[in-house]
């Protein structure tokens, strides 16, 4: 743990929300020509899983904290919803619109910083307790715990991205899925994540696409919602936040329901059986103007907390002093390289501190908690104020 003296080393930038946050504060110029600099020596098809960012291409945040923000930065709290329907589809239809509340803006031209292994990151909202851990980083994998015992709710997620450069794009594959646990219902959800495509050419654009599958034994049933851009009147290149879908019965693959609309505004959800049409799910309410995290008990810091490890080049960043960005990054950098050296040297084997992981097959990865619940954290979410 770490005392007050170092907690003026910790930064806590806004969350990437629709209006407002970290999208607002970097508005970086020339970026395509910079962008395109960048990979002038990469070829086509070239995995950047570890390719070294300058802090220029930084976003201010560590993937981790991207992560993270996906649970506990929201607005209208869509999570909390989940167990409260009184039916199973009620309940169902919740978690969909949760997931969809995951998904966030991202900036053309930015990048978190990529995790060193075993840095951590723990953020408490309400009742909610959020822990993340980099659990690998050959490959890069991130595991993520929360619990709210007010709720009975459990989240466990096990990630592993996948950068490839296609000349003009950067597509990002996100491997791994997430479980969702209502206890009082005994119902768990399992579901994966969309992928990130970032076109540098002709038009700059990220857009998030593929198809999310959600599936509920206990209920026997299932969704698929698609992410992709769609076509304008005229057949052109139209809106790229567009989401289509449905629910059905596993057993049956009996329609229950189709959904509808754009990840950005608002997903409708129509009943099959009555015709009725309602909001399944409004991004402004939910991820527009988001709270930044505030640090309440320096001393609860880790030393390997996010905000700890990444904050010397985070506000070198906020400040534009880019030699000195580099110069920090380089730091955190070779003391991993030196880390890893020892390691092999002494034959020891690194393992996670919070959780368990292994491999079920070639590329696909699975993490568990090694502890029940996730305690409060020292690094908070303010609560939106009641209209």
């Amino acid at each position: 743990m770490v005392g007050e003296s170092a907690s003026s080393r910790v930064v806590l930038t806004a969350p990437l929300a629709l209006e407002g946050g970290l999208a607002e504060e970097m508005q970086p110029p020339n970026m395509v020509q910079r962008v395109l600099s960048l990979f002038r020596n990469i070829r086509p098809g070239s995995d950047l899983s570890h390719f070294q960012l300058p802090p220029l291409f930084n976003m201010p945040k560590s993937q981790l904290q991207c992560y993270g923000e996906g649970v506990y930065c929201i607005g209208e709290d869509y999570l909390s919803r989940c167990p409260l329907g009184k039916t199973s589809r009620e309940r169902f239809t919740s978690v969909v619109a949760w997931s969809i509340s995951t998904t966030r803006p991202a900036i053309f031209g930015l990048a978190p910083f990529n995790p060193i292994l075993g840095e951590t990151h723990h953020v408490s909202r309400g009742n909610l307790n959020v822990l993340l851990e980099q659990v690998s980083h050959h490959p890069p994998i991130s595991a993520l715990h929360a619990t709210d015992s007010v709720e009975n709710i459990e989240l466990v997620w096990c990630q592993h991205l996948v950068p490839k450069f296609y000349g003009a794009s950067v597509d990002v594959v996100i491997h791994g899925h997430r479980q969702l646990l209502l206890k009082l219902h005994k119902e768990k959800y399992k579901m994966n994540a969309p992928n990130l495509v970032i076109r540098i050419l002709p038009k700059t654009s990220m857009e998030w696409c593929g198809t999310v599958g959600i599936k509920c034994e206990e209920s026997g049933l299932e969704a698929e919602v698609c992410y992709y851009r769609g076509r304008s009147l005229w057949g052109f290149r139209g809106n790229s936040r567009c989401i289509r879908g449905k629910i059905f019965q596993t057993d049956t693959e009996k329609l229950v329901y189709e959904i509808s609309g754009h990840w950005d505004k608002t997903v409708s959800l129509k009943d099959i059986d009555s015709g009725e049409v309602r909001v399944l799910y409004d991004a402004k309410k939910a991820i527009s103007k988001l709270e930044t995290p505030v640090l309440r008990n320096a001393e609860g810091l880790s030393t390997t907390e996010s905000v700890m490890v990444w904050g010397e080049v985070s506000q070198a960043i906020i400040n534009k002093d880019w030699e000195k960005a580099r110069e920090a990054k380089r730091k955190i950098e070779e003391r991993e390289r030196a880390l890893a050296r020892e390691r092999k040297e002494r034959g020891q084997v690194w393992m996670p501190k919070h959780f368990t992981i292994s491999q079920k097959k070639e590329g696909h990865w699975e993490c568990s908690s090694l502890d029940a619940s996730v305690p409060q954290a020292p690094i908070f979410v303010p609560l939106p104020s009641p209209d």
